[in-house]
């Protein structure tokens, strides 16, 4: 079989680099470009040194409109200026790892690329639009409960994510001096995610429209996202747990724990995981991902395998850092 040719844009930040990782090593993928104009006529282990040994393959400013497949690795809002000034990349399928194209709106094919939730769609797409980091680990813990109209009251969700969550580029807030041994609240209430968590939401339960109370914190840690989400409910715990294990029977990389879990069963890998309890007439809903794989590039490249029909987990049976 052919290898898919990939290329990508933006391949010098966290989800880049991490898209890299994976890619240099996916039995069905060629890296045909890696895109960066301030790094052009660099080996990637200039910026990625662990690639050393792995690829001989130097960043370019050139981009190639014969790929297969392109990732954009772009900041929030340049990915739909670099398309619309390099528009002849529309033809070829692109998987677009930004917040630019995750919300319906007119004109916009972007399908929005969450596999448990509209695979059949992915399938079918020429373009997709990565879900954001906190969406794909909430959503995961909601779209049970709204695929059986049960989401009826008030949601409240506290969740803490690493600092590779922040980028690559420095701010106050992810210098290793201030974010070591600390933790802060930050858009509490109106974080940029919860207008796609609704959407989706809502995709299920046309009917939902209760309150979404989010609290996100920046953890001391580097990578995972751990979400607790709790909702007033009338379900038993046996109940909710048949609720999950059915809603999650064919997927591919989102599990239901039958104990409660912790971030390092999750880092490193594709997978997610989620754990239900329920407290007197609460059901709280705990999840975990790794907000570089899960959150980002390694649910892009499962949004890659479904669109070409490989083997979902190719090139992402990963190990998690156990210790």
């Amino acid at each position: 079989m052919k290898k898919i040719k990939a290329g990508v844009v933006g391949g010098a930040g966290y989800t880049g680099g991490e898209l890299l990782r994976i890619l240099v090593n996916h039995p069905e993928v060629e890296l045909y470009f890696v895109h960066s104009n301030s790094n052009a006529g660099n080996p990637l282990h200039k910026v990625h040194s662990d690639l050393l040994g792995s690829t001989d393959i130097l960043f370019t400013d050139q981009l190639k409109d014969d790929a297969d497949v392109i990732f954009l690795c772009l900041g929030h809002g340049d990915a739909a200026k670099f398309l619309q000034a390099n528009p002849q990349l529309l033809k070829t399928k692109i998987i677009d790892l930004s917040h630019d194209f995750r919300l319906n709106a007119a004109g916009n094919d972007f399908v929005y690329g969450l596999p448990e939730l509209q695979k059949d769609k992915i399938a079918k797409a020429q373009h997709i639009a990565n879900p954001g980091c906190f969406a794909t680990c909430i959503q995961l813990a909601l779209l049970p409960l709204a695929k059986a109209n049960l989401l009826n009251d008030e949601i409240h969700i506290s969740a803490i994510t690493g600092s590779t969550g922040a980028g690559q580029s420095l701010s106050t807030t992810s210098h290793f001096s201030w974010r070591n041994s600390n933790m802060s609240v930050y858009k509490a209430f109106n974080h940029q995610h919860l207008k796609e968590i609704g959407q989706s939401l809502k995709s299920l339960q046309p009917s939902h429209g209760k309150k979404i109370n989010f609290i996100p914190y920046r953890g001391d840690f580097t990578r995972g996202i751990i979400a607790s989400v709790y909702i007033k409910s009338d379900l038993s715990q046996e109940a909710a747990d048949k609720l999950y294990r059915d809603y999650y029977k064919d997927a591919a990389f989102t599990h239901v724990a039958p104990e409660n879990i912790d971030l390092k069963q999750v880092i490193n890998t594709n997978n997610a995981m989620v754990f239900v309890e329920k407290h007197e007439d609460t059901l709280l809903i705990i999840s975990i991902i790794d907000n570089l794989l899960k959150g980002a590039s390694g649910q892009a490249v499962q949004n890659m395998n479904i669109m070409f029909g490989l083997d979902e987990k190719a090139g992402l049976k990963l190990k998690a850092n156990a210790f």
